[in-house]
């Protein structure tokens, strides 16, 4: 493998004239979240990833973690985990930067195989993913003979090539009644299993994996907040703990969330999930006042901008998984995919 270039031994990247105009129109959309002082330092490296794409036939793929000079800055694809993978498979680019994290990479890998993938900081992985092995899932179906076994998105592609299905927080529930069975193994997150649970008459066994963002969120800040913010409405991701679903207005994935931000425009909302949905969200919804609970992803955070163009720069590190585990892991995720 080629060694690498450090991130600070790129060039240095100057913010001209030319620079601004040219990102004069972007930097309207994010002014609201993005402070004046910081953007020249954003602008230079927006407009290399910009060049750097059209010249690589590149898009970038960004969660709904990432910042905003990210996923309003360079993304051409931006959701939630089924939205990216969707999308994924979906574009005509050669090369697809993953703005994300691990897993992420792997399973649009899974999904355009014959497309480069590159993760600009392999260091960007999930503490669900993390959580459970492929031996794990082996264990389980001896214990549990027969029965299928359905798998979160965030998990590795050895865990999926392991696993009958894989579903998202915004398809569990679709996806575990479409097998039309009385129990499933679901796996890894143990507190998206239990929101499942209580949304479906099929019985989940789960595991006891958890989100390191959102297992911080506790139902009595939830409270707090609603004594200090008057009239704010709260919304939550299922991979919170139980006290904290039940203290919500209303539960969904990320992409939920934003759509239900963006059709009932609420005058003052809480995003209970990773801290900088809430500026991309503000950034487009500009009547909403959000409250927001920082919690960050410290594994989303490790993306940033001069990352971004030194894998464009290089095309390095580009996201490989051993052939046969990528086929059977490639099954999992496009039977989610068939699940209309």
């Amino acid at each position: 493998m080629a060694q690498l270039l450090e991130v600070e031994d790129l060039p240095e990247l100057s913010y001209t004239p030319e620079v601004a105009e040219r990102t004069r129109e972007l930097y309207e959309r994010v002014q609201n979240v993005i402070p004046a002082f910081e953007w020249p330092a954003f602008a230079p490296e927006i407009d290399a990833i910009r060049r750097l794409k059209r010249e690589r036939n590149a898009v970038v793929l960004a969660h709904n973690y990432q910042t905003p000079e990210i996923f309003h800055g360079v993304a051409d694809i931006v959701g939630d985990s089924l939205a990216l993978a969707r999308k994924a498979a979906e574009t005509d680019a050669e090369v697809i930067v993953m703005a994300g994290v691990h897993f992420m990479a792997e399973t649009a890998k899974l999904v355009s195989p014959e497309k480069k993938v590159l993760m600009p900081d392999m260091r960007a992985g999930c503490s669900l993913a993390t959580s459970i092995t492929g031996e794990d899932i082996r264990l389980l179906r001896e214990a549990y003979p027969g029965v299928p076994v359905v798998t979160y998105v965030n998990t590795s592609a050895e865990v999926k090539a392991e696993s009958d299905i894989c579903c998202t927080s915004g398809n569990a529930v679709k996806i575990v009644e479409s097998l039309g069975v009385d129990r499933v193994i679901f796996l890894p997150d143990t507190y998206l299993a239990s929101y499942v649970a209580k949304q479906t008459d099929v019985e989940i066994i789960s595991w006891h994996g958890r989100c390191e963002v959102h297992e911080r969120f506790t139902g009595e800040e939830i409270r707090r907040y609603r004594r200090g913010y008057e009239n704010v409405v709260v919304i939550a991701h299922p991979e919170c703990p139980p006290d904290v679903l039940d203290a919500a207005d209303f539960v969904g994935s990320t992409a939920q969330m934003i759509d239900h931000v963006r059709a009932k425009k609420p005058p003052r909302v809480l995003m209970v999930t990773e801290c900088s949905m809430s500026d991309n969200v503000a950034a487009e919804v500009r009547d909403v006042e959000f409250v927001r609970p920082c919690n960050l992803c410290p594994h989303m955070k490790l993306i940033t901008l001069p990352k971004i163009r030194r894998a464009l720069e290089t095309m390095e590190p580009e996201v490989t998984i051993d052939p046969q585990v990528a086929a059977r892991a490639r099954a999992a995720v496009e039977r989610m995919l068939e699940v209309k």
